[in-house]
């Protein structure tokens, strides 16, 4: 059962911490919650109360259901996105999170070219090169990049990462050689490149993501929501 007292409560204390962040740092911080298994009635009311301008979805027949364009927030697919998904999300969503093969770019590119917009895009970095995960190789994403030139429909943003799940020292590490990545892409600006999104950090790491990774973005869902629904 939804209960609005505790995930308003949940939602202004993030928000409170990751303000107390990005003034550290000198960088504004944007949430993006992750709604994965939560009911459409959960943004309803973050909706109608304004707690939170940005919304999550991992899986595109979820946001199917839950999309309302007269809501006025700002939908993201933040899951990996099979390409036949595609067709569902165009025009609908404010940024794919996770562009990581030509065959998705090849979609993503024709759907919105069928419809004459563009769409915003993050490339997924697999840091820790695990095979239950999506995303390039980091030392493949300059390469990647470079071959999404060609796309007119296509912007590349910038950059998103699902960490491996190690002890903080290792983790700071992950997130200092993604702050390098992101650094590496913005001399690449040009064309269909402006990167200006660095999308890293959910509800466990949010913190070393903004100190040590360049996070611009953070995607956090059971510290807003609690432990999802099965």
């Amino acid at each position: 059962m939804l209960d609005e007292t505790v995930i308003e409560s949940n939602i202004l204390s993030f928000k409170e911490k990751v303000e107390k962040l990005s003034a550290d740092v000198g960088r504004q911080v944007r949430i993006v919650a992750a709604t994965k298994t939560q009911p459409k009635e959960l943004l309803d009311f973050i909706a109608e109360k304004s707690l939170l301008t940005d919304v999550g979805e991992n899986r595109v027949q979820e946001f199917v259901q839950k999309y309302d364009p007269a809501s006025g927030l700002n939908y993201h697919i933040i899951g990996q996105l099979q390409s036949n998904k595609v067709k569902y999300i165009a025009g609908k969503v404010a940024l794919i999170h996770s562009l990581d093969r030509l065959s998705l770019a090849d979609e993503i590119e024709k759907q919105y070219a069928k419809r004459g917009i563009t769409a915003d895009c993050l490339v997924e970095i697999n840091m820790g090169s695990e095979l239950s995960k999506g995303g390039v190789d980091p030392e493949e994403l300059y390469g990647f990049v470079d071959s999404l030139r060609g796309f007119c429909h296509i912007n590349v943003k910038g950059i998103m990462s699902v960490m491996p799940n190690v002890e903080i020292n290792a983790l700071i590490g992950y997130y200092k050689k993604f702050a390098l990545l992101f650094a590496g892409l913005e001399k690449m600006r040009g064309g269909n490149v402006s990167p200006d999104i660095c999308s890293c950090g959910m509800s466990n790491d949010y913190a070393p993501a903004i100190e040590y990774g360049g996070s611009n973005m953070v995607r956090p869902g059971r510290v807003l929501f609690g432990e999802r629904n099965k």
